[in-house]
C-alpha cells in the first residue's frame, strides 16, 4: 500500500494491512444501523471514540494489547485488543492506520510506546479530531479472529469503519470489532 493512499477507511485494505488472506479474520457483510439491535447500536452506530464508548457500556477502563505493528514511511498500523481493566475480558478486537505526519512528537511517541489506546491518547493531547463513522458490519469471525475473541464457531459479532480526521483532515482509517453483547 502506497504512503500517499486516500484515508478512506476502506475494509479490504485495513484487512489487507495484516492479513493475507481476509477470511483468516472472518467475513463482513455490511448492514444498516437498523438491523443492529440496541447494544450494538449504542457500541457502534455513532461517531464517538470507541475507547470511550466501550469503556462507558463495559462501565470500566480498557487497556490496550497491541497484537501486531507496521510502520511505512509516515504511516503506523496495529493490530490491537482492547481489554477490561477489572477482568482481562477482551471487548473488541481492532486495526488502526494513522499518518504520523499529522501528529506531534509526543503524540506519535506515546502510540509507539503501545500503553494507551489511541482514543485515549488523542483526548489527553486535547487533538482537534472528529469522528466518521463510515460502514457498519455483520461479522462471522475467521480462524483468526474467533480464538481472539474467545467465541465459537459460527458465533456472529458485529464492527464498523471509521475514519478520524484532525482538524478536518482525514488522518486515521479504523476496523473495530466488538465482542458479542
Amino acid at each position: 500500500m502506497s504512503d500517499a493512499h486516500a484515508v478512506t477507511a476502506d475494509l479490504d485494505a485495513l484487512v489487507a494491512l495484516f492479513y493475507r488472506r481476509p477470511g483468516d479474520l472472518g467475513r463482513f457483510e455490511e448492514v444498516d444501523s437498523r438491523d443492529l439491535s440496541r447494544d450494538y447500536r449504542m457500541l457502534l452506530a455513532h461517531d464517538s471514540h470507541m475507547t470511550v464508548t466501550v469503556e462507558r457500556f463495559h462501565n470500566c477502563p480498557v487497556d490496550v494489547r497491541v497484537l501486531e505493528t507496521k510502520l511505512t514511511g509516515s504511516h503506523y498500523a496495529r493490530k490491537i485488543l482492547l481489554t477490561r481493566q477489572t477482568d482481562g475480558v477482551v471487548v473488541q478486537f481492532g486495526i488502526m492506520r494513522l499518518d504520523f505526519s499529522v501528529v506531534s512528537p509526543e503524540v506519535r511517541r506515546e502510540v509507539e510506546s503501545q500503553s494507551s489506546p489511541l482514543g485515549r491518547i488523542l483526548i489527553q493531547h486535547n487533538v482537534l479530531r472528529t469522528v466518521q463513522l463510515t460502514k457498519l458490519w455483520r461479522v462471522t469471525p475467521g480462524d483468526d479472529l474467533r480464538p481472539l475473541l474467545n467465541l465459537p464457531p459460527g458465533q456472529i459479532t458485529h464492527g464498523r469503519t471509521a475514519v478520524i480526521h484532525f482538524g478536518g483532515e482525514p488522518a486515521v482509517e479504523l476496523l473495530e470489532i466488538v465482542t458479542p453483547v
